[in-house]
């Protein structure tokens, strides 16, 4: 018990900004399931017309498509790297507060992306930007964006 004390002392930031992101990105891939079909889009802010849309996707493989219909792997991996952060925490110094904080939402990233692995078999991807007729980043999700803050941050 004394083990899981410790664990909690350091790691309740971590569990906190995954409990924020895991929901928020399970609501909003849901949110697109039930109100974009799929291929389709919306634009959500007019004035930002075509450079910020929303557009419904299944991404079968991992950032940017690559390792199509790979999903079993994906999900080996995803859990390897939850059980990695749960790891790290502990081995942190107390005052790693901003580091706490990034594992939190590389946590609550890779827990959000592989609930849709394993409940649809794969990842909802909706947010389109880029440039009209020049270039479109691949679509991605709340769950993507937490971990690039995480890693990059």
């Amino acid at each position: 018990m004394r083990t899981i004390g410790n664990w909690l002392r350091k790691g309740w930031l971590v569990l906190a900004v995954a409990a924020v992101v895991i929901p928020l990105d399970q609501w909003t891939k849901t949110l697109v399931r039930q109100h974009i079909d799929k291929f389709s889009a919306i634009v959500p802010i007019p004035s930002l017309g075509e450079y910020f849309v929303f557009e419904h996707v299944e991404n079968y493989g991992a950032a940017f498509g690559i390792l199509q219909n790979q999903g079993g792997l994906f999900v080996i991996i995803a859990i390897i790297v939850i059980a990695v952060i749960l790891f790290y925490v502990r081995h942190l110094p107390t005052d790693e507060w901003l580091v706490r904080g990034l594992l939190g939402l590389m946590l609550g990233g890779a827990v959000g992306n592989l609930i849709d692995r394993i409940q649809q078999g794969y990842v909802t991807d909706f947010v389109k930007v880029g440039i009209p007729g020049v270039y479109y980043w691949p679509n991605f999700n709340i769950a993507d964006s937490a971990i690039v803050i995480g890693v990059i941050g």
